[in-house]
């Protein structure tokens, strides 16, 4: 299982007790946030796109925030193309509902942090399975996922007056 990686990872760098487990869903951000206790936009998601034909590309983004596809075209220059769910496995080793940028084997992987996770103090990122979550700082998500930058590539939803 895919849960089992990442708790090794998170064995070998200190911090495996931080991962909660549910014996609810968490596989969306609604359900995240109901299991988790807190709002949607401090889950942490994380989506695949295509990144060329040899690579996929893993950006983590606040809960609320959706990908803006001319911010992404001028990051990656090419159009956003999000994975199929068989290519996120191949990918990740993650299905989606449970997808993190966590103990990542693949070598054509590059994974980035959006800044639209800065609001926040702590985030909470799956584990693995549609049933865990992890709550760390932006800067430790940034870290334990080896993420290679942080990057302006969403768009917030706009708040009503």
């Amino acid at each position: 299982m895919a849960i089992e990686k990442v708790r090794q990872y998170f064995r070998e760098i200190g911090i495996e007790d931080r991962i909660q487990e549910f014996t609810v869903s968490s596989a969306t951000v609604e359900l995240a946030a109901k299991a988790v206790g807190v709002e949607g936009a401090r889950i942490c998601k994380t989506l695949s796109f295509k990144d060329g034909e040899e690579g996929c590309i893993l950006i983590q983004t606040a809960g609320d925030a959706k990908i803006d596809n001319r911010k992404f075209k001028d990051a990656f220059h090419h159009k956003a193309t999000m994975l199929s769910a068989e290519e996120v496995v191949a990918f990740t080793g993650h299905t989606i509902g449970g997808v993190c940028a966590f103990a990542i084997e693949h070598p054509g992987v590059r994974i980035f942090c959006d800044e639209s996770l800065k609001r926040f103090e702590t985030v909470f990122p799956a584990c693995g399975s549609a049933s865990s979550a992890v709550e760390m700082t932006c800067d430790e998500l940034f870290q334990f996922s080896k993420a290679e930058a942080w990057l302006d590539v969403c768009k917030l939803p706009e708040i009503e007056a």
